[in-house]
């Protein structure tokens, strides 16, 4: 399945439309100028119509010229500004399969077509639009696993984070190709992580020996961190202990364990297609937990959040695996303008990376990634220079990056906690580690999966 039929696009500002524009020319333009139904609708149709049409998150569609022709300003400007389609990277630093950038001859079509006054063209040659499956981007899910009730979302207040647990009943392990959570209620739906847990594995007889019970020695774990860096510190919120009468009640609470993160949903992304030949493991019996975090809208309203799976037509040759880097210790002092935030990991195998997804929240500026490897060569595997909390996106790299035992990455994010970031909440108050909006994250989702065990080698035989 091409990552491209699932790229998400994004939705055009309302705001672009007050910026300035050259005046649009009379209908009948020159006829070498660029026409919708020639030129740019397959570029919308490739781009941005998987997000732009009916019932998307888009707030327009863009599927027919009388969609698309009222916003022509609106586009053009996004575009000119690079803002649509949404897109962070530097591309300086690593190839994207999911990169969302339109070409230097796209936008210079989209900017020609405008400057002539936004023609249609021949509405005989009016391309098809394309047709969409069903409402999922990942095509016809093989199952779709939902949350058991109609969950009611306040009018207001701040909502502590919901766990809701769904049974798959699976009688056989199965293969996630693809995952595509669908919001019930976009909003008040802020995002989503879905977790697979699988059954607990029955205990060794009452006989067994302690050898067979347990290990002699345990093994290094695959990833380490410096000590005390990665966990949360005591107290609701990462920082000083709130007191009882503060803290927020939670008729779902989070069970234990949660199991392992197999997709999720957060501003621009909500799904997550496997390259050929890789899958996640959905182990038989599994009890996929929602962690939900809702933000009041103004109206008591109510939630049921779905998600659609793709499952792999056979055990795939590589087992795609997730695991998170964090620093559940970041304090970042009131008024800082651009406070830096570190975490380094280091790798005990050989590991592939196939993607990392940033986040913060929205005191969040930029992120860089560097790779030290065994022999001491330092490389940059992703930067984003321009973080957008509206737009986050899980950067699934076109070339697998093959991370060989002993590598260390090292994250560093930078925030804005001053009055200068509109988005700030409160720029008089320190910030730590927290579930909701207005408190921080520092914590990148990674997918990787182990490579083999490199054979040993062997000594030539012997006469």
């Amino acid at each position: 399945m091409s990552i491209s039929r699932v790229v998400v696009a994004g939705a055009v500002s309302l705001a672009a439309l007050t910026a300035a524009q050259p005046r649009a020319q009379a209908p009948d333009a020159a006829p070498s100028a660029p026409t919708f139904n020639g030129d740019v609708a397959p570029i919308l149709y490739k781009n941005c119509t998987n997000c732009h049409r009916p019932g998307e998150i888009a707030p327009m569609s863009l599927l027919t010229y009388a969609d698309a022709r009222p916003w022509a300003k609106s586009i053009g400007n996004q575009v000119a500004r690079g803002a649509m389609p949404p897109w962070h990277a530097d591309p300086a630093h690593g190839e994207f399969l999911n990169d969302r950038r339109l070409s230097t001859a796209d936008k210079e079509t989209i900017a020609r077509w405008i400057a002539a006054g936004a023609p249609e063209g021949d509405p005989t040659g009016a391309p098809t639009p394309p047709a969409y499956e069903s409402e999922w981007n990942i095509g016809r899910p093989d199952a779709v696993f939902s949350m058991q009730e109609d969950y009611a979302v306040p009018a207001e207040g701040t909502v502590a984070y919901k766990y809701f647990e769904i049974p798959t009943n699976l009688t056989e392990d199965k293969w996630v190709q693809a995952i595509e959570v669908r919001a019930g209620n976009p909003a008040v739906v802020h995002h989503v992580i879905v977790y697979a847990r699988a059954p607990r594995p029955a205990l060794p007889p009452q006989n067994a020996s302690a050898a067979t019970a347990r290990p002699a020695t345990r093994p290094l774990p695959l990833f380490t961190y410096p000590e005390g860096t990665t966990e949360v510190p005591a107290g609701q919120t990462g920082g000083p202990a709130l007191p009882p009468e503060q803290q927020i009640a939670n008729d779902r609470p989070a069970p234990r364990p949660l199991g392992t993160a197999i997709g999720g949903f957060a501003p621009g992304q909500n799904v997550r297609v496997y390259q050929e030949g890789t899958a996640m493991k959905l182990p038989a019996g599994s009890t996929l937990i929602f962690q939900m975090h809702y933000t009041a809208a103004g109206a008591a309203t109510t939630d049921r959040t779905r998600i659609g799976v793709v499952f792999a037509k056979e055990k795939p040759a590589t087992e795609v695996r997730f695991t998170s880097l964090i620093n559940g210790t970041l304090h970042i002092p009131a008024g800082a303008s651009d406070y830096k935030v570190e975490q380094t990991m280091t790798i005990n195998r050989d590991v592939t990376i196939w993607s990392m997804l940033p986040h913060t929240h929205v005191r969040g500026k930029r992120w860089t990634y560097e790779a030290t490897y065994p022999d001491g060569r330092k490389d940059t595997i992703l930067a984003v220079p321009k973080y957008d909390f509206n737009w986050q996106t899980d950067y699934v790299f076109k070339h697998a990056l093959k991370l060989p035992k002993g590598t260390t990455i090292h994250a560093t994010a930078w925030y804005d906690n001053s009055p200068n970031n509109r988005s700030n909440p409160d720029p008089t108050k320190d910030v730590w580690w927290g579930d909701q909006t207005w408190e921080e994250m520092m914590f990148t989702g990674i997918t990787y999966s182990v490579d083999a065990a490199p054979v040993a080698p062997t000594s030539p035989l012997k006469e």
